[in-house]
């Protein structure tokens, strides 16, 4: 369920919010699924939709691709509805997902991330060339990260965002840990390397990209240190 989400939302004034279902869980999702993801996604700290895509490494069968890209077109049914940004997670399976995300970057979409990129530099620069953000994690940091690095070098600054895929991917020299937030300055220096920049500049514009697509207030304000 939402629970969790729902609790760390109520319980922190600075932690938001996405609403929407992993395809992992796409085969045991109902009308009464869907209704409950639009009915959240009304909170007001309830910034996106997400994570949602499609999962063919671990999910083989064809039936259960049709599964998922049906629960994946409902929920960007409800992110272009509501008028929400969406955050997708796609594992093996480039070509249907960037097929669908096509197909609703033709509608009035809110923009979006597509989280934890892993695919060439030819798909990031599809993406790209929709307006989306990529999601970039510790892997950058990784010894065998040559494809991820490509992607980040040929990614405005302005279209990343960095993120930890908690509790998993953390960066060098933290590997084998439970990651979370305190571990972004690694992936933030590893793309610095990457893009010519410096850490903070990376580190502010990143947070700012995020702030804006989400709507969160402090971008707005544009003053206050991200780190």
């Amino acid at each position: 369920g939402f629970g969790g989400t729902l609790e760390l939302m109520k319980a922190y004034p600075f932690v938001y919010g996405a609403v929407g279902v992993h395809p992992d869980d796409a085969g045991i999702m109902t009308q009464d699924t869907l209704d409950e993801i639009r009915r959240l996604s009304h909170m007001e700290k309830m910034v996106a939709i997400g994570e949602i895509g499609l999962d063919y490494y671990w999910h083989k069968e064809e039936a259960e691709h049709k599964q998922q890209q049906e629960m994946f077109r409902a929920q960007m049914d409800i992110a272009r509805e509501e008028k929400l940004p969406f955050m997708i997670h796609s594992l093996d399976a480039a070509e249907d997902t960037l097929e669908i995300v096509k197909e609703y970057m033709k509608k009035d979409m809110s923009g979006g991330i597509i989280h934890c990129f892993s695919y060439s530099k030819e798909i990031a620069a599809e993406y790209l060339k929709m307006g989306l953000c990529l999601g970039i994690g510790g892997v950058l940091t990784f010894k065998n990260a040559k494809k991820l690095k490509e992607v980040a070098a040929i990614a405005p600054l302005s279209q990343i965002v960095l993120e930890t895929d908690c509790p998993y991917m953390a960066p060098v020299p933290m590997r084998g840990r439970r990651c979370d937030s305190t571990m972004i300055p690694y992936t933030a220096e590893a793309a610095a390397q990457v893009l010519g920049k410096d850490m903070q500049t990376v580190l502010e514009q990143t947070c700012r990209n995020g702030e804006r697509l989400f709507g969160i207030p402090a971008a707005e304000k544009g003053a206050e240190p991200c780190v």
